[in-house]
């Protein structure tokens, strides 16, 4: 029985032990982050590399779909709407299938990222964009498969990938003109209603300078007339600070808001608060 025993706890720690071993992935996995402009850009790939075997045109086949790397789907995530050969491209993530050839290579964006390596079932439809660009020898020799974001400026880059001796550059822009004027005219044109609601709502809250919560507070109704949620803040700041007369005012404008809108939750606060202050 001791015997039996013993063979049992040594084949568990035989097994332990091979769930804790740990090796080296013959194509590790990497991450590129970069800022484009104000475009996040975000490349997840596999790295293989070359081990003395020639890759284009032998290891990778010229004239065929190729996964652009190893393992999973190479992806690139975009944070804004971006251009790719003259495309939008939306937000959002895409694998990036490529089709090598002798002197140019096609770069397709793929929206279904959940291969490993090519479709099954290649669906021209799921092609969000495609570009031909022009290869060109590089040097020195990649010994491992690399894909870089290159050639930055404010408005684009270019996403590179580049392996032996081969180098391919994706030019693509982004919106940065169109995100920095909008916040500059934001920013030029002051704080919005939202903002000065936010702000009395945290002095409210907080039981601070409430002449300043009043202050915002009308600044934010008056921007947004047909805020009742707004005009409910309204009238407790005034009752808060004594001005009763101006609750309910606040708070007769709210409820006729919110019963325009539909609110059951705002109009019974209202009506609740109004018979607390004797006007209804």
């Amino acid at each position: 029985m001791k015997r039996i025993t013993l063979l049992i706890l040594a084949l568990c720690t035989g097994f332990i032990g091979l769930s804790q071993m740990q090796t080296p992935a013959p194509s590790p996995g990497a991450k590129v982050e970069q800022m484009v402009g104000l475009t996040d850009v975000t490349v997840t790939y596999s790295r293989p590399s070359m081990r003395g075997r020639t890759v284009f045109g032998n290891l990778v086949p010229f004239d065929k779909l190729w996964r652009t790397g190893a393992n999973a789907n190479t992806t690139v995530s975009f944070s804004d709407d971006v251009t790719v050969g003259g495309k939008t491209l939306k937000a959002g993530t895409y694998a990036v299938f490529t089709k090598p050839m002798a002197d140019k290579w096609e770069v397709m964006f793929y929206m279904d990222t959940n291969n490993w390596g090519t479709p099954a079932d290649w669906d021209a439809s799921k092609v969000a964009a495609s570009v031909t660009v022009p290869s060109m020898k590089a040097s020195p020799t990649a010994e491992t498969f690399t894909i870089t974001l290159d050639n930055l400026n404010n408005n684009g880059g270019t996403l590179g990938i580049w392996w032996e001796n081969t180098y391919v550059g994706v030019p693509f822009e982004v919106p940065t003109k169109a995100k920095a004027m909008k916040s500059i005219e934001a920013a030029m044109a002051g704080p919005s209603g939202n903002d000065y609601y936010g702000a009395a709502s945290y002095y409210f809250q907080e039981g601070m300078e409430m002449d300043k919560a009043k202050e915002y507070i009308d600044k934010a109704v008056a921007m947004n007339p047909d805020a009742f949620w707004m005009m409910r803040q309204q009238s407790l700041i005034y009752a808060k600070m004594g001005d009763k007369a101006g609750a309910i005012k606040a708070a007769k404008n709210s409820l006729a808001a919110a019963e325009k809108a539909g609110n059951a939750d705002y109009v019974k606060m209202n009506k609740d608060s109004l018979k607390e202050w004797g006007a209804m």
